[in-house]
Formats: structure tokens, sequence, C-alpha cells
């Protein structure tokens, strides 16, 4: 199985403190797994042909295939992976809680980077 590599922004705090939850729930599931921040480490974007400002604002993610998973669908890539979180993988890939998780996903990410902004994370 190949690496799965994550790309985040650990400039905004919710989004740091999301990913440390996860990596932690990760930890005993066996899944290969990259964390990649692009806050500390402003190339790695070039590596999924993505702008930093679209990656700072929504998570980023190759799944094992080697695809690029973005918002919703990077959280479905990890949640299949860990222990106690499979269910949410399940769920949200029937196709009407698909587009309701996307949308959900996309304004929130959207809201938390515009506030991020003016408070001058980065």
């Amino acid at each position: 199985m190949s690496k799965v590599k994550v790309y985040y922004n650990s400039a905004c705090p919710v989004c740091d403190a999301g990913i440390k939850d996860q990596r932690q729930r990760m930890e005993s599931c066996g899944t290969q797994v990259e964390w990649i921040d692009i806050h500390r480490d402003a190339d790695a974007v070039c590596e999924i042909g993505a702008e930093r400002e679209f990656v700072r604002e929504r998570l980023h993610v190759v799944d094992e295939q080697g695809e690029l998973k973005v918002g919703a669908d990077a959280f479905e890539v990890l949640w299949r992976h860990t222990p106690g979180q499979t269910r949410w993988a399940r769920l949200i890939r029937l196709p009407v809680l698909h587009v309701l998780s996307r949308w959900l996903y996309n304004a929130f990410a959207a809201g938390l980077y515009a506030l991020n902004r003016a408070r001058r994370r980065w």
C-alpha cells in the first residue's frame, strides 16, 4: 500500500487542532501517513499542482492510489483509515450526504479562511 499524504495549514488554529487530533487517532491504524504542513513548507504544494492559498483554505490528501482529494473527500480518505471513524467515511459516500458534506465543508472552509486572513495568521 502506498503512503497517504496529507497537506494542511498549521497557521490556522482550527485546522492545526484537527490535524493533531486526527494524527493521534491514526497512529495505531497501520496506514502510512505523511503529514505535510504547507505553512512550514510552502513549496510542498508544487507536488500536487495546487496554489498555496487553496491548500490554506481546504484540506488536501493524496490517497493510497495517488489520487488527490480535497475538502470533504479528503476527510473521507482519512476516516476510511481511522479506527472508530470508518462509519463516517461510509456515510459521506452516500449520494445525498456526499453532496451535502461537500457543500457544508466548502462553506465552513471559506468562512474559516476569511477569518484567518482577517486576523493576519499568514
